[in-house]
């Protein structure tokens, strides 16, 4: 069994992993930690969905026991600060800040106002975005999961960009949309229930905007908005297409690239993603249109933001780590049976 702790277990994203790793086949969590003003408190009194799953009782973050496996699901400097030492007792770290995302230190500093002590550690880190990122997930110490709006980007984008599809000297335009749970749980006006509306924000000026160029290597602008719903994302990302590639490319870069990934779900022509169909899972959705005429192609996605774009991608990852497939507790054993057996019949 792979023991685990989660720290930062009191937010949406930390409540979403002590969930998945209860239900875990594989996992034995071992403690849940908080601010130390939590300290003592039961998880479930902070989180009443898990009652009866859980009698944990939060802890501080300063009493973490020997485990094989530490989840961060804390702010980005509080993730900055506890990774090094937990690194230093042998644990593994998977961190679902951004204190990791970049390798540079100066771009760290820059985007999220973190120096850190031990720059090196983002050299090593391995990128926590498992479909496009080829790593050696079994050798991994310290993984930086995505980020939600990212992976919804880079997942439908990253295939068609490395098979040379797009015009190189254009921008991709992304847009994505999301429930007001990716702004976390703490209070504020724009998130409370009178005040949230569709509107943008942080246009061309947000954070991810930057990770979604790091993990597909091409110039981006992005473009985020609020929606009034609770969680999940639903992203477009436009681009220029080079001269004569048709919708037929398109579509066979993305199914080929993904047709083995338990997680991915391509759409057929005509189906669209939708916030609905992703909710309360761990999948994201794909499809892709193309107008020939204008040499421009539309990709769109939908995942959860707290699963797929955060806590499960966690888990994901952990599973990829300890040479586990990357689907385990993350979809029921029957699903998997059945999606192996289409997978071995589609051969």
């Amino acid at each position: 069994m792979i023991r685990a702790s989660v720290i930062g277990a009191g937010g949406y994203t930390g409540i979403e992993l002590v969930r998945l790793l209860l239900t875990h086949e594989q996992v034995e969590l071992v403690s849940v930690h908080a601010s130390d003003g939590s300290a003592g408190m039961p998880l479930a009194e902070r989180a009443p969905e898990l009652r009866r799953l859980t009698d944990l009782a939060l802890k501080s973050m300063a009493e973490v026991p020997e485990v094989d496996v530490v989840f961060l699901a804390t702010p980005h400097e509080v993730s900055a600060e506890l990774a090094p030492s937990l690194l230093d007792r042998n644990m593994r770290v998977i961190d679902l800040s951004g204190a990791f995302r970049f390798s540079d230190a100066e771009q760290v500093k820059r985007v999220y106002g973190i120096e850190h002590a031990r720059p090196a550690l983002l050299k090593e880190r391995v990128y926590g975005l498992p479909e496009i990122v080829h790593a050696d997930w079994t050798s991994a110490r310290l993984i930086a999961c995505a980020g939600c709006y990212v992976t919804a980007a880079s997942v439908p984008l990253a295939p068609v960009i490395a098979a040379g599809l797009a015009e190189d000297s254009e921008t991709v335009l992304v847009d994505g949309i999301s429930g007001v749970s990716g702004a976390g749980r703490g209070a504020s006006l724009a998130s409370s229930f009178c005040e949230v509306s569709a509107q943008p924000y942080k246009v061309w000026n947000h954070r991810h905007g930057l990770e979604i160029e790091q993990a597909t290597g091409v110039p981006v602008l992005f473009a985020p908005m609020l929606g009034p719903w609770k969680r999940g994302i639903l992203c477009t990302s436009h681009i220029r297409l080079k001269a004569g590639v048709s919708s037929q490319d398109v579509r066979s870069v993305i199914e080929r690239v993904y047709a083995g990934r338990a997680l991915v779900r391509v759409l057929p022509a005509g189906q669209w993603p939708s916030v609905a169909a992703t909710e309360r899972t761990n999948f994201i959705d794909i499809a892709c249109v193309v107008d020939e005429r204008h040499g421009r192609a539309a990709l769109f996605s939908s995942l959860d933001n707290l699963l797929k774009g955060a806590s499960g991608q966690a888990v994901q990852c952990m599973n990829l780590a300890f040479g586990l497939a990357e689907q385990t507790g993350l979809i029921c054993s029957a699903q998997v049976a059945g999606y192996a057996l289409a997978s071995e019949e589609g051969r």
